[in-house]
């Protein structure tokens, strides 16, 4: 069977050091805990079979603190954002990292190499209503998408168990008008997450609740968070076939460290779980990840036209 990846995001997430203002410390987290025999740290570093566990470098030997667009364009493109700005940037990708993304999103260059993808998210009807491609407030995943075509999902794909929200759990729609998402459990939308590589190859979903609940230090709405996410990946992986990866990363820390409540030059987590974990062994940045995707589960890309830009 060909290897299929689901690929999730966490906007705001690093590896910490064990300390009372780490919420990882703190949460329950049977699924993670299971996985890798201890609490996710800075000193964590798992060799499995099945699992790789490691931190991984987002600041990309730049000055300053790591941000999300310069991060997630790292991410997503497997360029260097940050090195070809000279700098960080928050938010949204400037007309730069747009270009990049425009260039090489990673659904653009899955549809090139016919591979079948999807941006798991979900979108609201006030997406649609209000959408203008020249909008400069579009994160990096929704660039992604428009650079490849491909289409964004709906409510009612939401509805239909074909899509999950950025929440996980539907609970922020609940009080939109004429609401017609159920709220659902954290296992339910990670099974539905799985379940998407029924019909894609590569699925990706971003979750960017760590980074809002880190900038504001909230110690127990980080674990509820945690906790919440590691019922999540329990639906993901839960009964989840052999050929399919489950890899899990970030742009920034954040969340691992409320003593400030701003990001972190933290590494950030590089999990894979399946039984192509040893094929990402000398992954050391987040820009690497983008060309290990392509090269050690789809087998289509040489290292060398990654440092063309």
């Amino acid at each position: 069977m060909k290897n299929k990846l689901i690929f999730i995001f966490l906007d705001g997430v690093g590896l910490g050091e064990k300390v009372d203002s780490n919420p990882f410390t703190k949460a329950f987290m049977p699924t993670i805990f299971n996985l890798i025999g201890e609490k996710l740290t800075n000193t964590t570093n798992v060799t499995e079979q099945n699992i790789l566990v490691k931190g991984i470098d987002a600041c990309l030997e730049i000055e300053g603190v790591p941000q999300s667009a310069t991060g997630q364009t790292s991410l997503f493109t497997g360029y260097n954002a940050q090195r070809h700005l000279g700098y960080h940037l928050m938010a949204y990708p400037n007309d730069q990292l747009i270009s990049l993304i425009n260039k090489r999103s990673i659904f653009k260059y899955a549809k090139e190499n016919h591979i079948k993808s999807i941006f798991a998210n979900s979108y609201t009807d006030k997406f649609f209503k209000s959408f203008d491609s020249t909008s400069p407030n579009y994160s990096v995943t929704t660039r992604c998408v428009l650079a490849a075509e491909n289409k964004f999902n709906t409510l009612d794909d939401l509805v239909e168990n074909k899509a999950v929200h950025w929440d996980i759990t539907n609970v922020t729609l609940q009080d939109i008008p004429n609401n017609k998402v159920p709220l659902i459990t954290p296992f339910t939308a990670g099974e539905n997450l799985k379940n998407l590589t029924t019909d894609y190859d590569l699925v990706l979903y971003e979750c960017f609740l760590p980074d809002l609940i880190g900038h504001r230090k909230d110690m127990n709405k980080s674990i509820m968070f945690l906790e919440m996410f590691d019922n999540f990946l329990e639906g993901v992986i839960y009964n989840k076939s052999e050929n399919v990866q489950v890899l899990i990363s970030s742009d920034h820390g954040n969340i691992e460290d409320l003593s400030f409540g701003g990001h972190s030059k933290n590494p950030v987590p590089f999990i894979l779980i399946g039984n192509k974990a040893h094929h990402f062994l000398k992954i050391n940045t987040i820009n690497e990840i983008f060309n290990m995707i392509f090269s050690k589960l789809f087998g289509i890309v040489s290292i060398s036209e990654f440092e063309k830009i």
